[in-house]
């Protein structure tokens, strides 16, 4: 069976490796001419490393990454609201909450990867299909023909919205910038804090090799061009209000190290399968980053993938088995994403105080149940 998988993202790769080690014939396509070690921290869930351990990458994935123990909430004076013990995580699944930089994870699965996988500069602009294969069509005039067409192209997915035209991304009311700078034993070292005040959030955790990885969010219309070429110490001047380690960081991050976007996501979907098109990653369920979930619940689509080829010998099986397992989850990460993105965004000063009054009553356990789902994770 030939596979094509278009787009060579997180979600893409994983893919690819997870294919090929079940011996099938997968090419990447990817649109950028390059390998691009952009991007920031990222965090990756017990649950993601659970199933990159069953691909064989785990060990270099957790190898590259930092173990978080604790999630602090705060408000924008630096007082604590509740706390998150991530370390009955290690207790309960075997894996831990890590961060790493995208560029590493990245690099893992390429070097995962056989030679010549993946193609550069291949940018799909449509694809037909009959009932037994997959014709795609690129921009440099080439047609590439498969069995089966992963589409791991992004948010913005030019295969999703040919076959969903109504799906497209959807504005989540806040503009986010993030970075990475030297920490400098200004974030503990084993924890992730998060700040919260009606005009902002601001979120630091450490990375390997004495980093720390930030982000910055503020409420605002999108693409407000108020916003769009702040330098470091411009953006630092917004988050003022916070505890002096917060203008800190954001001001001694280097300008090339920081990231600005407007934060969406996609309604999710019923289905993920079209035909001989699946979607996979952000191309199927977007989410905003408020649970740190969208690597890992790419990571898990591809695992599921592959473990779907080994349980089912007809394919139309394997695609059943794929949605069956991933639709109503991903769809739960991202209402639940967008519902934590939506409190901790509070604008209004009289809910916000009620909301940071509550916060501290609710037992840390109970936190850790409403995200138990996530780490009760079924791939097969």
């Amino acid at each position: 069976m030939k596979i094509a998988i278009i787009g060579g993202g997180i979600g893409g790769l994983c893919a690819a490796v997870t294919l090929q080690k079940q011996g099938f014939s997968v090419q990447v396509f990817e649109a950028n001419p390059a390998f691009q070690p952009v991007g920031a921290g990222i965090g990756i869930g017990s649950n993601a490393l659970q199933a990159l351990m069953e691909i064989g990458v785990g060990e270099d994935v957790f190898a590259n990454g930092h173990v978080l123990h604790t999630q602090v909430f705060q408000n924008e004076r630096g007082k604590p609201l509740n706390t998150i013990d991530f370390t009955v995580l290690k207790e309960l699944y075997g894996q831990e909450n890590i961060t790493i930089h995208r560029a590493d994870l990245h690099r893992t699965f390429l070097e995962a990867l056989q030679p010549n996988t993946l193609q550069y500069s291949k940018k799909c602009i449509s694809v037909d299909q009959s009932d037994t294969q997959v014709t795609i069509h690129f921009e440099d005039g080439t047609i590439v023909i498969a069995d089966l067409l992963i589409a791991a192209d992004g948010i913005h997915s030019s295969i999703r919205q040919q076959i969903v035209p109504s799906s497209v991304p959807r504005y989540a009311g806040y503009t986010c910038w993030r970075g990475i700078t030297e920490n400098k034993e200004r974030v503990d070292e084993y924890t992730s804090t998060e700040l919260w005040s009606t005009q902002g959030r601001f979120g630091m955790a450490p990375m390997k090799n004495g980093l720390v990885y930030w982000f910055a969010c503020i409420n605002t219309a999108a693409r407000n061009p108020q916003f769009q070429h702040l330098t470091s110490q411009e953006i630092g001047e917004l988050f003022q209000h916070f505890p002096k380690v917060v203008h800190n960081i954001i001001t001694t991050t280097p300008f090339e190290k920081i990231l600005h976007h407007d934060i969406s996501d996609i309604k999710p979907l019923r289905q993920f399968v079209f035909g001989r098109v699946i979607l996979l990653g952000d191309a199927a369920h977007a989410t905003t980053p408020n649970m740190g979930q969208g690597a890992g619940q790419a990571i898990e689509d591809a695992i599921v993938l592959g473990n779907g080829f080994k349980q089912f010998e007809n394919v139309d099986n394997v695609l059943a088995f794929y949605e069956e397992k991933r639709v109503e989850r991903t769809a739960k990460v991202i209402r639940l994403s967008r519902q934590i993105g939506a409190t901790a965004q509070i604008q209004s000063s009289p809910i916000a105080g009620v909301r940071d009054f509550l916060f501290p009553f609710i037992p840390s356990k109970v936190l850790m149940g409403r995200l138990k789902f996530l780490f009760d994770v079924k791939l097969k």
